[in-house]
């Protein structure tokens, strides 16, 4: 009682709200960064280019890495996220360059969904109706986003729901390996992995990029390792219930960025979608806070580059 008093004192809410605020402006500038690099370069030579980029931000995460002392269990867990994490940034930049900013956004908030699903499948989780009333009205508002029969779907769109399954597999295995070794050994390996997933494919369709584009994607690796940081930081300040419903404000700046900058008009559906979604992920959330559970379904972001 005495520590759970304590860790209510703690909590900082403003400040939660305020880091949370900070790592959507840092996700938003990922996407736009990533879009206006646009189709030049391909999709998986850019995803490398982002990783390899930032390969200096790797270097505090060498010694923890080394010092784990990995087991074959745990580099066959980490290969196995490595690779469809690989599948999953590859299949998110091509979608960026292929449908508009917030029908990427909107369709991302599925990974969260997957996550709680696969929970239940391979992690014991309880299936809750409640739970599967929020899946139901998240898969609905995909099918909102999608239209399949109303409209034609681009390949951006199958790519998306790529993304959202593999962000969804990578996230359930980094929360088995997360029990037993610490976050920078995690972040450090995935970065690792992904590079190295990423490499042949890019060669294979090597096209050399400007010193601009360069610049664009190295821009896109310091936006995400600082949405990372401060990500982590609304986590230290306030509990999830705060910081979750913050992080979905990124749909509406990518709807108005996406609008305002690259003349995307805004699609009632999709907005409509997207916050049928945030509202299951909310669901969950919440529930899930309110009955004290361990925390699985992620927030955007942690999903995410």
């Amino acid at each position: 009682m005495v520590a759970r008093q304590h860790q209510k004192n703690d909590s900082r809410p403003v400040a939660g709200v305020f880091w949370m605020l900070v790592t959507g402006v840092c996700f938003v500038g990922v996407t736009v960064l990533v879009k206006f690099v646009g189709s030049r370069i391909p999709a998986v030579e850019a995803a490398f280019l982002r990783y390899a980029l930032g390969v200096v931000f790797l270097v505090p995460m060498v010694q923890p890495i080394l010092r784990a002392g990995l087991t074959n269990r745990q580099v066959s867990l980490f290969t196995l996220r490595g690779v469809v994490h690989t599948i999953g940034v590859g299949c998110w930049f091509f979608a960026m360059t292929r449908i508009p900013l917030a029908e990427v956004t909107a369709m991302n908030y599925m990974a969260p969904i997957y996550v709680t699903i696969g929970a239940a499948l391979f992690l014991g989780e309880k299936l809750a109706m409640r739970r599967i009333f929020a899946i139901a009205m998240a898969l609905l508002g995909a099918f909102v986003i999608l239209r399949p029969g109303f409209r034609e779907l681009n390949p951006g769109h199958v790519a998306m729901l790529f993304t959202a399954l593999a962000f969804g597999v990578s996230y359930l295995l980094a929360k088995v390996l997360s029990d037993e070794l610490p976050p920078t050994v995690l972040v450090g390996m995935l970065s690792v992995s992904v590079t190295i997933g990423l490499a042949p494919a890019a060669i294979l369709v090597w096209v050399t990029p400007t010193l601009n584009e360069l610049l664009l994607l190295f821009g896109v690796a310091c936006f995400a390792t600082a949405g990372h940081y401060t990500m982590t930081l609304a986590f230290r300040a306030a509990p999830v219930t705060v910081t979750q419903p913050v992080s979905f404000l990124q749909l509406i700046w990518s709807v108005l960025i996406g609008w305002i900058i690259f003349s995307e008009a805004p699609d009632v559906w999709v907005v409509l979608g997207g916050v049928l979604i945030v509202s299951a992920i909310c669901f969950i959330t919440w529930r899930e806070a309110m009955l004290k559970r361990r925390q699985i379904t992620p927030l955007e972001g942690q999903t995410k580059l």
